[in-house]
């Protein structure tokens, strides 16, 4: 019965124990539901910015041409340096020009043998004309005399179109740049016979000072460039980058986008004209161009961590006129630099709670600082995440 009585005093005191340590804990948490909450806060600005994507391009001359024979012959010199820059005109080539100017010699002479046929028949048609006259000849001589000259008169225009031709070939002998331009490698040397059937050409000029950037990007974002545009906004350059994103300080301007979309891809040909004076775009080459998607004058932006969603609606918590966290629904688009473009929902000058939203509830007090980004934020213009 002793033993009982001791059992029973034991659990009544063990009770009371662990109610007042429920009791402690229950002030405590108390406590700290009352205590002002940490938070960073920023005050929203409207601020310029600028919506871009960056697509991969490759690199095309302004200006390519092939340079080919246009006579069958013996590559006597190379007159070029290769991997130069030439003029147009410049003479890359010398085909061994003896046979031509043996034609050129021979349609000469046929030329003046011609020319010397004519005038005898000239010459004869102008005495049967003054006999005709007379009756001393009849009218079938004079006939075949006017024949005669009218035939000459022919030869000697055939023979100057044959001479013109051989004095072309001979022209041709020499091969000159079309275009201004770096030339690449000679693709054939001294001693190849070269005609105008090869399927190789004999050298490559490119004209790079200026470039074309092609870029392939979706018609969707295309349609959303001609909305800008529509609107009224100027035309806002395109920067390009390396292959790895680095920035180059050059910049171009979009040329004309394709008119026919990609059945597989959905996407359109963009073409971009960039100047590039110091030859660091080279034909071929991979890179990057920034191109400018959307351009907003004014607008808010918050960063990426201060929206939460729920059920698929955008969420901030912002401060009240009594420093409160109220949690309010955004309507946000594109994400840039790692911040949202705010469409609605916000207005310049309140503050938006960046960290500590993890303890918040509606009404909570605050403790406010201001936020301090890990990397300062340089420009509001970046690639379209």
């Amino acid at each position: 019965m002793f033993i009982k009585q001791r059992h029973l005093s034991f659990v009544l005191v063990l009770g009371i124990a662990v109610l007042g340590l429920v009791g402690c804990d229950s002030a405590e948490q108390d406590e700290d539901t009352s205590a002002p909450v940490h938070v960073s806060v920023m005050t929203l600005e409207n601020e310029e910015l600028l919506v871009t994507e960056d697509l991969v391009g490759r690199v095309a001359a302004v200006r390519s041409a092939e340079i080919r024979a246009q006579i069958s012959g013996i590559v006597q010199n190379r007159l070029f340096e290769q991997g130069t820059d030439i003029k147009s005109g410049t003479v890359l080539f010398q085909i061994n020009p003896a046979p031509f100017k043996a034609d050129v010699d021979i349609a000469a002479a046929a030329l003046q043998r011609a020319e010397a046929v004519l005038f005898r028949a000239r010459q004869e048609a102008e005495r049967l004309s003054s006999l005709i006259q007379t009756k001393a000849v009849s009218i079938q001589m004079y006939d075949d005399a006017i024949s005669l000259r009218d035939q000459a008169a022919a030869d000697v225009a055939q023979t100057k179109a044959v001479l013109a031709r051989r004095q072309l070939d001979l022209q041709f002998a020499s091969v000159d740049a079309p275009i201004s331009g770096r030339i690449d490698q000679a693709l054939v040397s001294e001693g190849a016979l070269v005609s105008p059937t090869d399927t190789t050409p004999m050298a490559r000029i490119q004209q790079v000072d200026q470039v074309y950037v092609d870029v392939r990007l979706p018609a969707s974002m295309l349609e959303a460039m001609r909305q800008q545009a529509s609107s009224g906004v100027p035309e806002l350059a395109v920067e390009i980058l390396s292959s790895d994103g680095k920035p180059l300080d050059m910049q171009g301007h979009i040329l004309f986008s394709g008119i026919e979309v990609d059945a597989g891809t959905g996407d359109v040909l963009l073409r971009v004209l960039v100047d590039n004076p110091q030859h660091r775009l080279l034909p071929g080459l991979f890179v990057k161009a920034r191109i400018p998607q959307a351009y907003y004058p004014s607008t808010l932006s918050v960063p990426q961590q201060a929206v939460t969603r729920k059920a698929g609606q955008a969420n901030v918590w912002v401060l009240d006129a009594q420093g409160l966290a109220q949690q309010v629904a955004v309507k946000v688009d594109e994400l840039v630099a790692r911040r949202y473009r705010v469409v609605s929902g916000l207005s310049a000058s309140q503050q938006v709670v960046i960290e500590g939203i993890e303890r918040l509830s509606p009404g909570t007090q605050v403790i406010a600082q201001t936020w301090q980004p890990a990397v300062p934020p340089q420009q509001l213009s970046a690639d379209v995440r």
